[in-house]
Parts: structure tokens; C-alpha cells; sequence
């Protein structure tokens, strides 16, 4: 059985402590009423139980039977008189008048002294107890109906029930949305909870308005952000370490390959020179062409793989960098001398001191130089820009190729992946290899007006 929550638990417990209160009160008043109404009314008819006492002491005393009936038929005029008797000193009736009323009913007595200051009372002996002050000569009888009383109480307990339950459903009342705005921060941070579960690590908590229930939902989202920063950089580990095992495992690969062919294409170039030699043929020749291309590209490829799966280990030292970018820059220009693609630098005169490996830097740009101009054909134009913001060595080179399709956003620096049919797709794997090992970092995207830009940093300190 499914315990009851804190929301139910707060509106039972107002509920039931409000509630005993309330008819604690209302018994308590009704009691009060009860005891102050009984009392007030007992005293006007105990009032007029004395008054008819007096008038009646003369009409005892001369036995007067009319005088007392017309005495009791007065006080029989009153609403809640049911009856009036008159008695004499042996308990015996000398008049009495009555009235059907229903209801419960209730006796006062009085008794009726004489009274010996009265001059009228002083010729009439009456044995030991004359001079001794008043003596009873009779009594009065009065019978008066408490129906009215009762209807009254009754009518009163029921307000004060029914105020009582009243009472108690406002209380209930404003204590449930008093307690629903308590629990609905909690009940939100489980339900936060729940999602969190079940995979949705993006989710927050509401804050909420009560400093304890907003203090609560900080101290949640701040777990969450922690869990998140540590899952992205477990995640990052876990790349690191696969990319590494694998780059491992490739330099293996290529350093196999590499050896495998080096000699046979060694033995397949000199094969080729004696044949030149002996058959007096030359490289305008079309066979002798290709079998020379095809040896270039196979040896040049070679020698991607021994530099790629050589360890990248810089050896350091301070020199200007925008003086060796330009120097890279003039390298290239001179290479693609007379042909129509143009390279337009942007290199600050002012020297930037930095600590890097010229021979491994310069190759690494060289490559992402080389595959701008590649992109860019023979009729475009790559453009070479160095800055250097927040002491940070940054150089952008923009082509006017047809930009990086987004399939291949996440592969274009991924070793052996290339979208050119002669490319070995070890250049960018390289260069990002060489930018990691200077604690920099390479990036590429596409440009609004066209072209692909990449973007190089290196820490100047």
C-alpha cells in the first residue's frame, strides 16, 4: 500500500487539529451560553417567585383565596409561567392556576415569612418563634417551561457546529494551497528526476519561490552540471584514448607498408633507368611517363606514411612565426609560378616570438596551404591571414572551393580520408597532429560567400 504523501499528510493534520479546536471552542462556548441563559432565567423567575411571595404574605395570613388566585393569575399571565400555586405553612394548596404548555418544565419555591416590623403583623401571636425576626407562613410554587431555553441551545449548538466545520474547510482549504505550494517544487525536482533517468540530461529544475525549495533545485542542476561536465570529459577521454590506440595501430600499418615497398620500388627504379638506358628511350615517352608518375606518386605516398606514423615529437625553440608563414607563403608562390590560382597574404611585419618546431610547423601549414590551393583550381584564390588576439598566434586560410560538404564536417582531419582521387588523406591528419603537439588547435568551416576557411591557433606564451 502506497504510503500517504507530505501534501496529504499537512492538510490531514491542519485539517484535524483545526477541526478539535474549532468544537473544542464551540463546546466550550455552548457550555458557557448554556450555564449564563440557565442562570439569568432562573434568576427572573426566582425574581418573580420572591415578588409574588411578599404580595402574598397578607393573603395567607386572612386565609383570602380570591386575593391569592388573583395574585397567581397575574403571574400566569407571564410566557414561560405553566403554573402558580400558593401554599399555606402545612403544605396545603390555597390557590393555584395552571396552563397546558408542552415541553420539559422546571419548579421554583419560595417561601412566604412574616414579618414582625409590619404593624399590621404585631397583633397576631405565633408561639416561640415571635420576635425572633421572619418566620415562613407559606410558600409560593411557580412552574415554568424551559422549551424556549432548549430551543435556544439547540438552535446555538448547531451555529457553533456549523461554524466549526466551516471554520475547518477554510483552514483546509487555505492549507492545501498552502501545502501544494510547498510540495510543488519538491514534487518537480522528482519528476526533473525521473526524466534525468531515464536519459534526458539537459533537464533543470525550476527554482521555485521559497528560498529552501530554490536553494534545493540550485544544488540539483549544480549536480547535474557536474555529472554532464564529467560525462563530456569521460567522453573525451575515451576519444582521446581510441583515437590514439588507433593512430597507434595505423603507424604500425603504415611503417609495415612503407618497409613492404620501399625496396620493391626501388629495385622497379632502376629496372626503369637500364631499361631507358638500353632501349635509348625518354620521359617524353608515353609509357616511360606513367611508369615514372605512378613511381613518384607511390614514393611520395611512402613517404606520407613514414612521416605520419613517425612520432610527433617537437623540438622547441623561440623564433618570429609570421616571419616563417611568410616564408611558407613565398615557398608556395614560387612553386605555382605562371599558374593562374593567386595567394593574397595578410602577414604583420612586427615579429611574434613564439616557442615552436619550425621544420614540423611549417610542413603542417604547408599541408592545409597545399589543400586550400587544391580546392581553389587553377583560377582561384586562397588567402592568408595571421593574428594575433589574446596572445594567441591565429592564422586563417580562406579558398574559393566548393566548401566542406556536412557529411564530412567530422572526418576532414580523420586519418586516410580524402574526397580527391590521388590524395592519400594523411596531409590535415598530420597537420592536426603537428597544431595538437604545439598545445593549438586547427578547425575548419565554410564560408557565407563560398570556400572552405581553416583556422589555426597556437599559444604565444
Amino acid at each position: 500500500m502506497k504510503k500517504p504523501g507530505i501534501h496529504f499528510r499537512i492538510l490531514l493534520a491542519a485539517f484535524i487539529l483545526i477541526g478539535a479546536t474549532a468544537l473544542a471552542l464551540s463546546y466550550m462556548g455552548a457550555s458557557i451560553t448554556h450555564q449564563f441563559v440557565q442562570t439569568r432565567f432562573e434568576k427572573r423567575i426566582s425574581f418573580l417567585a420572591r415578588y409574588l411571595a411578599l404580595n402574598a404574605e397578607l393573603g395567607i395570613l386572612i386565609n383570602d383565596v380570591s386575593m391569592l388566585n388573583r395574585l397567581a393569575s397575574n403571574l400566569l399571565s407571564e410566557k414561560d409561567v405553566v403554573g402558580v400555586a400558593i401554599l399555606d405553612g402545612h403544605d396545603e394548596e390555597l390557590a393555584g392556576v395552571s396552563k397546558e404548555i408542552d415541553g420539559s418544565f422546571s419548579v421554583v419555591e419560595t417561601p412566604v415569612f412574616l414579618r414582625e416590623s409590619r404593624e399590621e403583623s404585631k397583633a397576631f401571636k405565633w408561639g416561640a418563634g415571635a420576635g425572633q425576626g421572619e418566620r415562613p407562613i407559606g410558600k409560593v410554587r411557580i412552574a415554568y417551561s424551559t422549551g424556549d431555553i432548549d430551543r435556544l441551545l439547540t438552535t446555538m449548538r448547531k451555529l457553533f457546529v456549523c461554524s466549526s466545520a466551516g471554520l475547518a474547510c477554510l483552514a483546509g482549504l487555505i492549507f492545501y494551497f498552502l501545502s501544494r505550494s510547498l510540495v510543488a517544487p519538491v514534487t518537480g525536482l522528482a519528476q526533473a528526476a525521473r526524466q534525468v533517468a531515464k536519459g534526458n540530461l539537459d533537464l533543470r529544475a525550476q527554482p521555485g519561490n521559497l528560498p529552501e525549495t530554490r536553494e534545493l533545485a540550485m544544488a540539483f542542476n549544480a549536480m547535474l552540471d557536474s555529472l554532464d561536465m564529467n560525462r563530456k570529459a569521460l567522453r573525451e577521454a575515451n576519444e582521446q584514448i581510441i583515437r590514439q590506440k588507433t593512430l597507434a595501430e595505423m603507424g604500425k600499418f603504415s611503417l609495415m607498408i612503407a618497409h613492404e615497398f620501399k625496396n620493391p620500388l626501388s629495385i622497379i627504379k632502376s629496372s626503369l633507368d637500364v631499361l631507358k638506358k638500353d632501349f635509348d628511350l625518354s620521359s617524353g615517352n608515353a609509357m616511360v611517363f606513367y611508369m615514372e608518375d605512378e613511381i613518384r606518386r607511390l614514393n611520395r605516398l611512402i613517404e606520407d606514411f613514414l612521416t605520419f606514423a613517425r612520432p610527433v615529437t617537437p623540438s622547441f625553440r623561440r623564433m618570429d612565426v609570421n616571419a616563417l608563414l611568410s616564408e611558407i607563403v613565398m615557398r608556395f608562390e614560387l612553386q605555382k609560378t605562371g599558374a593562374p590560382c593567386e595567394i593574397l597574404s595578410h602577414i604583420p611585419s612586427d615579429p611574434c616570438d613564439a616557442y615552436v618546431d619550425p621544420d614540423l610547423l611549417a610542413r603542417a601549414i604547408g599541408n592545409v596551404l597545399k589543400n586550400a590551393l587544391d580546392a581553389s583550381g587553377d583560377n582561384g584564390m586562397v588567402q592568408v591571414t595571421a593574428t594575433v588576439p589574446d596572445n594567441v598566434w591565429t592564422v586563417e586560410i580562406k579558398d574559393d572551393g566548393e566548401g566542406i560538404a556536412a557529411e564530412n564536417k567530422d572526418k576532414i582531419f580523420a586519418p586516410f580520408f580524402t574526397t580527391r582521387a590521388k590524395g592519400t588523406g594523411l596531409g590535415l591528419a598530420y597537420a592536426f597532429q603537428v597544431i595538437e603537439a604545439h598545445r593549438g588547435c586547427i578547425s575548419a568551416k565554410n564560408r557565407q560567400e563560398g570556400g572552405a576557411l581553416f583556422k589555426v591557433e597556437i599559444p604565444v606564451s
